[in-house]
């Protein structure tokens, strides 16, 4: 599994597990729902920042994101 399918999954599990909308996640990280629905599909490869702002609104590590299971 490459890091861009592993971000996508881990950011899906999160959101879901904390039982925030795509919109929801989007208005925290101020990017657009489109956005993080490609993120979720690892259709998009986010800059450093994004990670991080994403991270900070799901209350993990970047690192935690980028890591598999």
């Amino acid at each position: 599994m490459d890091l861009l399918t592993r971000f996508a999954g881990n950011v899906r599990k999160l959101r879901a597990k904390k039982r925030l909308s795509q919109k929801t996640l989007a208005d925290k990280v101020g990017i657009s729902v489109s956005y993080v629905s490609m993120l979720e599909r690892g259709q998009r490869s986010p800059p450093l920042e994004t990670i991080e702002k994403v991270a900070k609104a799901l209350g993990v590590t970047p690192a935690s994101l980028l890591g598999g299971r």
